[in-house]
């Protein structure tokens, strides 16, 4: 392990960076003009000093600053299963003050009385079962800021959903990356700046402009386009933009999960909108569309089950077709090289040199042909939300 008080020079100007920045594509650590493999190392040895933790963010591998604390977060592991309890205990390794319970209702009373910082919690316990315990303690105002990673083998189809509802930071599925786990209770509970978030954590405006730049100097097999959610401005309006925050992120875990089997080439980045900007070589891209499309179909009846519908009146003809049921789904539109070629010079023309490259949320949504929109993320403090204005007279 390196002493931090030792770190040379180049060393240094990469922890100087991911400091100025928090967070930090690896490409972009490129313009230091270190040896690769130099700067490989010198990323391996900060990460083991816990100056910096990194993650595989939509595609896109992401270093982030880390704070320095003077004490240790509480993590709690609520898992009946003594061996998987044991295996996330290793996981999330050391420093971090851990308490484990096998519990369902033991582990109430504990987060009541000594309230963690992040709960692991599986979803079917004794006595009390996860979701159960995800909602109970998001709903108590003592108790509503703790973050909670829900890790369970029960299907996910619904599952994640209400989980997320209910209020749960992040959803893994078993069997779990012990590598994963550690990442997400490192950056919940230490990433320097504001609360991670997998939503707005997702690729940014800054990385999403580098996939572009990098598109163009590419070969014509890779495809990028945008992922848009048709019609939530409508689902909004019919229930609430709290219930349209919950599948954004619903989307936006879902698509997490399907491209970590086409990791090359593959990246995925949010809009701030109702859009997530999706690219990958052709082949790759309709697998992800399909994969998406069959996973948020699967769950859209247990999603509008929720909002007050009956499972009888949900079946796919009556979802598309009824004038009463909110005609959400999911269109992909491609954007070709050509086009995106010509839609940047258009935006270049009043841009300085200095920020070629460089794209706004605006500009981006520019790009990709979906500028018009009156759905926007903000982020506030520590919160996210999702704002809309009133519905074009055309629809």
């Amino acid at each position: 392990m390196v002493d931090n008080k030792k770190l040379d020079a180049d060393s240094d100007a990469v922890i100087a960076i991911i400091k100025e920045k928090q967070q930090i594509a690896r490409n972009e650590l490129s313009s230091l003009n270190i040896n690769e493999q130099k700067l490989d190392r010198i990323l391996t040895d900060l990460e083991a000093i816990k100056l910096i933790s990194s993650r595989n963010s939509g595609g896109v591998l992401t270093y982030y600053s880390l704070e320095e604390q003077n004490s240790l977060r509480k993590v709690l592991i609520v898992e009946d299963d003594k061996n998987i309890n044991r295996l996330m205990l290793l996981s999330v390794g050391k420093g971090f003050e851990i308490n484990q319970i096998y519990d369902g209702e033991e582990a109430i009373k504990f987060i009541r009385t000594n309230k963690p910082d992040l709960v692991i919690l599986d979803l079917m316990l004794p006595h009390k079962d996860g979701l159960d315990i995800c909602q109970t303690v998001k709903t108590d105002p003592e108790t509503k800021n703790t973050i909670i990673i829900i890790i369970s083998a029960m299907d996910p189809t619904s599952n994640r959903f209400k989980g997320i509802k209910y209020g749960a930071d992040y959803y893994i599925k078993k069997p779990f990356d012990p590598n994963e786990l550690r990442t997400l209770v490192t950056l919940f509970l230490k990433k320097k700046g504001k609360k991670f978030d997998p939503l707005i954590d997702l690729p940014d405006e800054e990385r999403i402009s580098n996939e572009i730049e990098q598109l163009i100097k590419i070969e014509q097999n890779y495809k990028i386009g945008i992922l848009e959610i048709q019609n939530l401005r409508s689902y909004i309006e019919k229930f609430s933009e709290k219930s349209a925050m919950v599948v954004l992120r619903l989307i936006s875990q879902l698509l997490q999960d399907i491209i970590k089997q086409y990791q090359e080439h593959t990246f995925v980045g949010f809009l701030n909108s109702n859009a997530f900007v999706i690219g990958a070589t052709k082949d790759n891209i309709e697998k992800i569309i399909n994969d998406i499309k069959k996973e948020f179909n699967a769950v859209l009846p247990f999603i509008l089950q929720d909002e007050g519908y009956k499972l009888i009146e949900l079946n796919l003809e009556s979802m598309f077709e009824s004038n009463e049921i909110p005609k959400l789904y999911l269109i992909f539109k491609e954007i070709s090289k050509e086009k995106l070629i010509k839609k940047r010079e258009e935006i270049l023309k009043y841009k300085p040199k200095s920020n070629i490259g460089s794209y706004s949320y605006e500009e981006l949504q520019q790009l990709f042909g979906n500028e018009n929109l009156d759905i926007k993320i903000t982020r506030n403090n520590d919160e996210v939300n999702i704002h809309v204005g009133k519905l074009n007279e055309e629809e």
